[in-house]
């Protein structure tokens, strides 16, 4: 017996893929909603001259429009109480207990990068401090600024040094020692 060849015999040709059915349900709903909306339209197109819509300007036989009526006048009430109104706020007075803040805005193992920031934090105009501190895992050089009488002092100055960059700075009630 021979073998056959199938490599040699070639494909057979694809037929083309067949047509879809034209969409007759979408092109009927899609006519009736066009045309059902060319009737409202031409039902509604006189309806606009017989409705006289609020705020127009009526018309005089002779053709000019009538004048407006004079606004209504109006009667502030509040322009007569305010001035005779008094606020009373309790607001109390400023303890000094003792508390100073710091502001902390790096601690570095380096000296030489505790005093490059120092010298970014004088770009601003303000006056830090490089302090070696040693704990129980080795020495610390953290800049700091302060004490401050009032934390709304420090968080001021916290502002103008985020504005240049640096927005590692911490506000802590802390004691020099």
């Amino acid at each position: 017996m021979a073998q056959k060849d199938y490599v040699s015999r070639g494909r057979a040709p694809k037929a083309p893929p067949p047509k879809p059915p034209l969409p007759w349900l979408r092109i009927i709903i899609t006519l009736a909603l066009l045309g059902g909306f060319a009737f409202f339209l031409w039902t509604i197109k006189d309806s606009a001259e017989s409705a006289d819509p609020q705020g127009a300007a009526q018309q005089q036989p002779s053709g000019k429009p009538q004048p407006l009526p004079k606004p209504p006048e109006e009667k502030w009430e509040f322009i007569e109480v305010l001035p005779n109104q008094t606020v009373e706020v309790d607001v109390p007075d400023a303890q000094d207990d003792g508390i100073r803040w710091l502001m902390q805005c790096g601690s570095f193992r380096n000296p030489s990068q505790a005093e490059e920031m120092r010298a970014r934090i004088a770009f601003v105009g303000l006056e830090s401090q490089v302090r070696p501190s040693d704990g129980s895992n080795g020495r610390w050089y953290r800049v700091i600024l302060g004490p401050y009488e009032r934390k709304r002092e420090a968080e001021k100055d916290r502002h103008a040094i985020r504005d240049t960059g640096i927005t590692t700075c911490q506000i802590w009630n802390w004691n020099l020692d």
